[in-house]
C-alpha cells in the first residue's frame, strides 16, 4: 500500500514541476511518468486522463497554498499587516523559485488559467472556486480594516478581487520579464487600491 501511495505522489510532484517549468500542453503522460519514475501503467491506475491529474494537481497545490493564505490572513497581526505579510511571502517565494532554478516560475493557478481555461471545463471551473476562495480570505481582512476606519472602500468583495487580480497580474509581470522587482510595489499599489490611510497621511493630518 504503502508503495503505491509513493508512485502517485511521485507523479503528481512530477506533473507540478513540469507544468511549472513547461507549461501542461506540451507534457505526455510518458514524459511526466519518466520524470516521476514510474511505468507509464501506474499512471492510468491512479488517473483516468492527463487533465485528471491536472486537476490533482490544481487541488493539491492549494491545500498548501490555503494552509499558508490561512496561517497569513487569520494572524493576530493588523488586518493590513496581514495582507502586506502575504505580499512578502509571495515575493520571497517567487525570489527562491528564481534562485532555485534560474526563471521566475509565476503563479500556478494563473499560468493554467492563462493556458486552459478556454479549453476545459473542468479546469477552469477549479480554478474559479480557488481564486474565489482567496477573494473570500482577502475580503473577511478588507472588511476588518474598513471596520477600524484603516481603508476607504465601498464594496469589500469588488476591493478584495481587485487586490487579488493585482497580486496575480504582478505575479505574471515578474514571470514575463524574469525579474522579481516587478513585485516591489505589491504592497503600494494595494494602499491605493484599498484607499488606505498611510502613517505619512496621518502624521501629515495630525
Amino acid at each position: 500500500m504503502g508503495r503505491t501511495s509513493d508512485a502517485r505522489g511521485k507523479i503528481v510532484s512530477a506533473a507540478q514541476s513540469l507544468i511549472e517549468l513547461r507549461g501542461y500542453s506540451a507534457l505526455g503522460v510518458a514524459e511526466i511518468c519518466t520524470a516521476a519514475g514510474v511505468p507509464k501503467g501506474s499512471f492510468y491506475h491512479f488517473f483516468a486522463s492527463k487533465e485528471a491529474l491536472a486537476l490533482t494537481v490544481l487541488d493539491e497545490h492549494w491545500v498548501g497554498r490555503r494552509r499558508e493564505w490561512t496561517r497569513v490572513l487569520r494572524g493576530d497581526a493588523d488586518p493590513l499587516q496581514r495582507l502586506r505579510q502575504l505580499f512578502e511571502e509571495t515575493e520571497a517565494s517567487q525570489r527562491a523559485g528564481q534562485k532555485s532554478c534560474g526563471t521566475v516560475s509565476g503563479c500556478l493557478f494563473g499560468n493554467l488559467t492563462l493556458e486552459l481555461s478556454n479549453q476545459t471545463e473542468a479546469i477552469r471551473g477549479r480554478l474559479q472556486e480557488i481564486f474565489d476562495a482567496q477573494v473570500d480570505m482577502v475580503e473577511s481582512v478588507v472588511a476588518e480594516a474598513r471596520e477600524r476606519g484603516e481603508v476607504a472602500v465601498a464594496d469589500t468583495r469588488e476591493a478584495a478581487r481587485a487586490v487579488v487580480a493585482q497580486l496575480e497580474g504582478q505575479v505574471l509581470f515578474a514571470k514575463l520579464y524574469n525579474n522579481t522587482s516587478q513585485l516591489s510595489f505589491l504592497w503600494a499599489n494595494c494602499l491605493a487600491l484599498l484607499g488606505a490611510r498611510t502613517p505619512r497621511q496621518e502624521a501629515a493630518e495630525a
